[in-house]
């Protein structure tokens, strides 16, 4: 999970030196980081259950953020269809869980209707936020899951690392200046250059001979995760708000912080379903 990221990836040069905000995200990350992989390194029902706690902040941030009270009744409803998904994903029925989307989507649907409030929001959450929890559980319990989970978080933390210095230093055009006016083309390909070789020097590290194969991953999971981060940024955007939450100190909200990851992990569990890919041994 993208813990280590910093607001304004991709960034102009600014005037002002690297201070006091960024210092209070790299503690932030230190305390958060030893959770999380931690939980990483244990697997089984210990990452299941941080799984289980962010689901349901992020839920609570969903609602709050597209016009709910938080953990309101669409807020709690959406949470307990997270959490039904991940106890399913959990005793192996993951085929099952992903049926059971469209239960849930009618559900939150109607649900939304008697409530007053337009019913596309929550059933966009749901799979928003239900396919990543998914896919991050089903790599975890693979084979190779710690090594597949890690390929993940380190494409998508060296990409928010890259983009934040690469668009400082450099730059330049503007990436989607509609959506987010602060990030630049620079930013995008110092942080998908800086993934690609951070997954290069892990398989390096391990032993790995397919050093290229990791290499064109790192950068196309970075790719996609800047395409969550700036899906989220035109999300907030919609709803005039700045942060998704105000949960991690220097960061904002679980949603601002995991943005990448939230497209990146079904990216990567799909590649992982097809064996022509070779993505995962």
């Amino acid at each position: 999970m993208s813990i280590i990221a910093v607001n304004d990836v991709m960034a102009q040069p600014a005037a002002d030196p690297i201070g006091s905000p960024l210092r209070t995200r790299v503690l932030s990350a230190l305390v958060l980081l030893p959770v999380v992989l931690g939980a990483l390194y244990l697997g089984g029902l210990w990452f299941a259950l941080l799984l289980a706690l962010v689901a349901v902040l992020m839920a609570a941030e969903w609602d709050r953020l597209t016009g709910g009270a938080g953990f309101g009744l669409l807020g709690l409803a959406l949470a307990l269809g997270l959490l039904a998904l991940l106890a399913l994903g959990y005793y192996g029925h993951a085929g099952w869980a992903l049926l059971a989307l469209l239960p849930f989507a009618l559900f939150l649907a109607v649900l939304s209707h008697l409530d007053g409030r337009p019913m596309i929001w929550p059933v966009l959450g749901l799979f928003w936020l239900g396919l990543p929890c998914l896919a991050l559980l089903w790599l975890r319990m693979g084979d190779n899951g710690m090594l597949a989970v890690s390929w993940l978080c380190l494409a998508v933390w060296s990409c928010d690392t890259g983009a934040y210095f690469a668009g400082r230093r450099f730059g330049g055009p503007k990436l989607a200046p509609r959506i987010s006016p602060k990030k630049t083309w620079s930013g995008l390909l110092g942080g998908m250059i800086l993934a690609a070789a951070a997954l290069a020097l892990l398989s390096i590290v391990l032993g790995q001979v397919d050093v290229l194969h990791l290499a064109v991953l790192g950068a196309l999971l970075a790719l996609i995760s800047q395409g969550g981060d700036l899906a989220e940024s035109a999300l907030k955007r919609h709803f005039g708000v700045k942060d998704s939450g105000a949960l991690i100190p220097g960061h904002g909200g679980i949603l601002d912080r995991v943005d990448g990851i939230l497209f990146a992990a079904p990216a990567l569990a799909l590649a992982a379903l097809t064996p022509a890919l070779g993505i995962l041994p």
